[in-house]
């Protein structure tokens, strides 16, 4: 078995996760074989709330949280996977040799003051957890966040001696689908079952989320290609930029969700465009709906725009129109790749709608 500390700070979320591998150290070695994975903790510290008054993430905000919040959210991880033991090392190491260790990490961690202090005072107090790797989101994500996770890895791995994965946000989000899977057939890269459902390749991945809105023809573990993605805004950017203009608040998605779920009557004199739908191409497009959602909006009396009925209609259009835009793109695409599969992620996908 393997134990994996895994690190997440590609938006506003700081997340620490310790996963426990029960394959076998053979079936581990080979890169893109199906894993039988335990999460024994997973933590999450939300920033939704302090963003909320930007109506969406300002990422230098993000990173200062980031930093304040790791090893916080760290040390509750390893606490609640039973990992968190008192050190002694200072009985252990010379102090020539201890000043160089802080010396380096100081140079790692040289762009997070705050964030060395906090970790300085957690690795005096607490000694090497029992794992053998750490996994960190190396992106796609804010730049300014990615960083403050890469750096906190790379400073943990230095000081523990342990080997870093990096990890791609989107194959995240469809290798997230895998986890507690178990084969079902020895050829392992063709076919496996999932909630006793049997999933087989080529499958067609939709990831839409607030930053990202890609198709991905997926032919095996590991063996990708993008076949359509935005072309601006995302599709959970769209949702909160439209809530913002509203006045719903953030994240947009789920306050949307909620107003459009009180419309009774489905009929509505509103009419807004389903970017790129009828073309050919996979790619997708979702700023020209966020300006007609503006100018719509501006171009209501004040009596109007403040009316429920006007919100509540609103709301309904901007998610159909998001929802039959994602939908028609990716049936199309499941029907010219003969997809056997259709693997959902990202954000956007916990829409009702768009699960129905």
């Amino acid at each position: 078995s393997m134990v994996i500390l895994s690190i997440e700070t590609s938006c506003d979320d700081t997340c620490v996760s310790v996963l426990k591998i029960r394959n076998s150290k053979h079936e581990i070695q080979n890169k893109f074989q199906l894993l039988n994975f335990q999460i024994l903790s997973n933590v999450v510290s939300s920033q939704t709330k302090l963003h909320a008054r930007y109506g969406g993430v300002y990422p230098f905000l993000a990173k200062r949280e980031h930093g304040r919040n790791l090893p916080i959210v760290l040390k509750k991880a390893l606490k609640e996977s039973k990992l968190l033991k008192i050190s002694n090392f200072q009985f252990l190491i010379s102090k020539q040799i201890l000043k160089s260790k802080f010396q380096t990490l100081n140079s790692i961690l040289k762009r997070e003051s705050n964030l060395f202090k906090q970790i300085l005072l957690f690795l005096k107090k607490y000694q090497k957890p029992d794992i053998d790797a750490i996994a960190v989101t190396i992106g796609p994500g804010l730049e300014p966040c990615l960083w403050t996770g890469v750096n906190f890895a790379k400073a943990l791995a230095y000081w523990w001696d342990l080997p870093i994965i990096p990890v791609n946000h989107i194959e995240g989000h469809i290798f997230a689908n895998f986890v507690g899977s178990k084969s079902k057939t020895k050829n392992q890269k063709s076919k496996i079952q999932i909630k006793n459902k049997e999933i087989e390749f080529p499958a067609i991945c939709l990831v839409a989320s607030g930053g990202h809105t890609q198709l991905i023809l997926m032919k095996d573990f590991g063996k990708y290609k993008i076949i359509g993605e935005t072309r601006d805004d995302a599709a959970g950017e769209c949702f909160d930029k439209t809530a913002r203009t509203l006045g719903l608040g953030y994240p947009g998605g789920p306050a949307i969700f909620v107003m459009a779920a009180k419309i009774r009557n489905p009929k509505s004199e509103i009419h807004l465009p389903k970017p790129m739908l009828s073309q050919k191409n996979y790619d997708f497009s979702f700023s020209g709906l966020k300006t007609a959602v503006l100018y719509h909006f501006k171009n209501q009396s004040e009596k109007t725009r403040k009316s429920k009925k006007y919100i509540r209609t609103m709301a309904f259009e901007i998610q159909q129109a998001i929802v039959d835009v994602l939908i028609g793109k990716t049936l199309r695409a499941v029907k010219e790749y003969k997809a056997k599969t259709l693997i959902l992620g990202g954000g956007v996908i916990a829409n009702k709608e768009l699960q129905k």
